[in-house]
């Protein structure tokens, strides 16, 4: 099977979650802003800096991986307000 691998051999987008906490005993963490149903967005940092975010809705489910550039330009878009639209009138 052919994926992408970000840093470690064996990690690549779309891998379930629940592999990284098992592989590598990543910790997990969402925002304190988050629901009490757990709808909520989690990330964990990855050996080697890579970070990887899932549904906690669905912890089973795949995780995408994205490197720090990408997670750092996604939070600098969030505090300036970039995707605002994304949740305006919901």
């Amino acid at each position: 099977m052919d994926h992408d691998v970000y840093g470690v051999d064996d990690v690549y987008n779309g891998m379930a979650a629940t592999e990284l906490t098992e592989r590598h005993s990543v910790a997990w963490q969402k925002s304190r802003h988050s629901n009490s149903q757990g709808s909520c967005v989690e990330f964990a940092r990855l050996p080697g800096g890579d970070v990887a975010v899932r549904n906690s809705r669905f912890p089973d489910g795949p995780a995408l991986v994205y490197t720090r550039a990408e997670i750092e330009a996604m939070l600098l878009g969030v505090k300036d307000g970039e995707f605002d639209h994304l949740v305006a009138g919901g």
